[in-house]
C-alpha cells in the first residue's frame, strides 16, 4: 500500500497506467472578464511560477477577480476624470457626434494604457 492510499488516495486505470484521482478545491465560480483574462494570460506566460502557485492552491479565480475589479475601478475612474478635465459632453455630442466618438475613443485608448501599465502588466 502506497502512502496515497494511505492517506484515503485512489488510482484509475490508464491503459498500462494507473494514474491518481485527484480534484481541485473548489473554486469560486466567478466571471472573470477582460481584465482578468489579460492578467491571466500575463501570469501564464511571465510569472509561471506565481502562476501555478495560484492554480494549485484553488485561488487563481479569486485572484483574478479581485484584479478585474481593481482595473475596472480604475478604468472606469479614468475615463470619468479625462472626460471630464478634456470638457468631453452630451453638449458636444449633439453638436458633433464624430468629434465626440473620437475624442471618447481617445480617452478610453489612453485609459486602457494606464490600467494595462499600472495593474495587469505588473
Amino acid at each position: 500500500m502506497t502512502e496515497f492510499e494511505k492517506l484515503g488516495g485512489t488510482y484509475r486505470q490508464a491503459g498500462n497506467y494507473f494514474l491518481p484521482n485527484l480534484e481541485i478545491d473548489n473554486q469560486s465560480d466567478v466571471q472573470i472578464g477582460i481584465w482578468g483574462q489579460r492578467h491571466r494570460r500575463h501570469l501564464k506566460e511571465h510569472h509561471r511560477v506565481r502562476y501555478y502557485n495560484l492554480l494549485t492552491t484553488g485561488m487563481l479565480n479569486d485572484y483574478l477577480a479581485e484584479v478585474e475589479s481593481r482595473a475596472q475601478a480604475m478604468f472606469d475612474t479614468l475615463v470619468k476624470e479625462l472626460s471630464e478635465k478634456e470638457n468631453l459632453n452630451e453638449k458636444l455630442k449633439a453638436s458633433d457626434p464624430l468629434e465626440w466618438v473620437r475624442r471618447s475613443n481617445n480617452i478610453r485608448n489612453r485609459a486602457t494604457e494606464i490600467v494595462n501599465a499600472e495593474v495587469i502588466f505588473v
